[in-house]
């Protein structure tokens, strides 16, 4: 019982939930109509990504160093005043009036690529729910295609094209995200109330980027 228990507390995909469950009221419109993106939840969000990129392997080494180091940035500037930038929002409106938004280092640039990896994320899931016997080296091409690649210039395009050899099966990876060896069903339902929490939240995240004219920035 005390492992189960264990593995249970362990799993990323429950705790994810529980992170998107704690985030939701948080990021949607107020009666006052202020939004707002609670920092330490969205980090340890971003963290979980983390987790499941590693299950992945080493085709997504680059990607996982890129979240990696932006997480550190707005945990250093988030660590250093709590009430200050313990909403993300508050962040991109001082980085604007600043003009630093678009700085090579700046914490606007950091939240831009880390939801960039949550859509990725996100939309590769998407694509294993919908049939778990799917290649996973097609899955994640796709993913890429459609997230990150537009955003990328052909040294990060190219970097990827080498790395996606290494992709594992799915199987591989689908008894990896099944830390705890439910049935698939209840893992294919996990996946999916994780996915119908996240996306909401990434359409308000999406609009935030898009009101400071950050939606369109590429890798220089």
């Amino acid at each position: 019982m005390k492992r189960k228990r264990e593995a249970e507390m362990g799993s990323e995909i429950r705790s994810a939930i529980d992170e998107l469950s704690l985030m939701i009221l948080k990021v949607k419109p107020t009666s006052g109509g202020a939004v707002e993106i609670p920092t330490k939840p969205f980090l340890s969000l971003c963290n979980l990504t983390l987790q499941v990129l590693d299950k992945i392997g080493p085709t997504m080494a680059v990607l996982r160093q890129d979240i990696h180091q932006n997480i550190q940035r707005l945990e250093k500037l988030y660590e250093s005043d709590p009430s200050l930038y313990g909403n993300i929002v508050e962040i991109l409106k001082k980085e604007a009036s600043e003009g630093n938004s678009r700085k090579c280092l700046s914490c606007s640039k950091a939240f831009v690529w880390l939801t960039r990896s949550l859509d990725f994320t996100v939309t590769l899931l998407q694509l294993l729910v919908e049939d778990f016997d799917r290649k996973l080296e097609k899955a994640v091409d796709e993913s890429y295609n459609t997230t990150l690649k537009p955003w990328h210039g052909w040294i990060s395009s190219a970097a990827y094209k080498v790395a996606l050899k290494l992709v594992p099966d799915t199987t591989s990876l689908i008894n990896l995200l099944n830390s705890n060896h439910q049935n698939h069903d209840i893992l294919k339902e996990q996946l999916q109330t994780l996915i119908s929490l996240l996306l909401p939240i990434l359409k308000e995240i999406h609009n935030i980027l898009e009101t400071y004219e950050l939606d369109r920035l590429k890798c220089t």
